[in-house]
């Protein structure tokens, strides 16, 4: 077991995923923040979270190739850092962090976190993992417990469009980071968490950036300095921390048991 090769303790890898759950956790409390406290959009929030998130990643990335024994990436390395880095980080945040626009953040965390029964579904029909009925009990319960949160909060809307708006956005991210989860084990496996996750963040860095040059005026960074230093706690303590925590989770315990811990979410929020 990678446990007994890595000489940790067989807590070690749990506590992480639950670390890094937490801090994913409170990224939907400070993005409604940030929208409540200044007109700012999803595109241009996103730029800043990266803004301060990526020297932290660029830092992690020289510190993770320190050494001659690191192992060189092939090409298919590459390429999955690509794309694990487009869909996992770029993709999946950007359209949660517009779902956040229209739905509430307890919503958006319950249906953010189906991605832990996504990930069992395709391990299921991709990675031929047995479904038990334990696992199928689980699964319906998860879906039920959504469709009454979101029937409620589309009584409650004022607008029922945006809540189906919304939910359908963080679903995708939900979908898309499930993916991610699913793809990333044997990339770690090979590559390492710290090297993994800081490459593949950079890559989403990219992206983000990319579309903000293209879409928005650099003067959309002119915001009050309170969403600063919101960004700036996102980035750090819902964003760099818990990216790496989840990786070394997936290396440690795998994907699916990870994936189930962040079930834990919602709590949180």
């Amino acid at each position: 077991m990678v446990l007994a090769r890595r000489g940790g303790a067989p807590w070690i890898g749990p506590a992480m995923a639950i670390v890094g759950v937490l801090g994913f956790s409170f990224k939907a409390i400070l993005i409604k923040l940030a929208y409540a406290w200044a007109p700012i959009d999803a595109v241009t929030l996103l730029a800043l979270r990266m803004i301060y998130a990526t020297p932290f990643f660029l830092l992690m990335a020289l510190w993770s190739t320190r050494g001659r024994g690191t192992p060189p990436m092939a090409g298919k390395d590459w390429i999955a850092i690509l794309w694990l880095g487009f869909i996992g980080y770029y993709l999946a945040s950007l359209v949660d962090f517009m779902g956040l626009q229209y739905v509430t953040a307890a919503l958006e965390r319950l249906m953010l976190y189906l991605y832990p029964t996504i990930v069992v579904v395709i391990s299921a029909l991709f990675l031929k993992q047995r479904i038990t009925g334990r696992i199928l009990l689980a699964l319906a319960l998860s879906y039920a417990g959504i469709l009454l949160v979101f029937a409620r909060d589309l009584s409650l809307a004022g607008d029922a469009q945006a809540i189906w708006v919304g939910g359908a956005l963080v679903f995708a991210g939900a979908f898309l980071y499930a993916l991610y989860l699913v793809g990333a084990g044997p990339v770690i496996a090979r590559l390492g968490s710290l090297r993994f996750i800081a490459l593949a963040m950079l890559v989403s860095a990219v992206f983000v950036f990319v579309q903000f040059v293209a879409t928005r005026p650099v003067s959309a960074l002119d915001v009050p300095l309170r969403i600063h230093l919101l960004s700036l706690a996102m980035a750090v303590f819902a964003t760099v921390l818990p990216t790496y925590l989840i990786a070394e989770a997936i290396k440690r315990i795998g994907a699916n048991r990870t994936s189930l811990i962040g079930s834990l979410g919602p709590v949180f929020t």
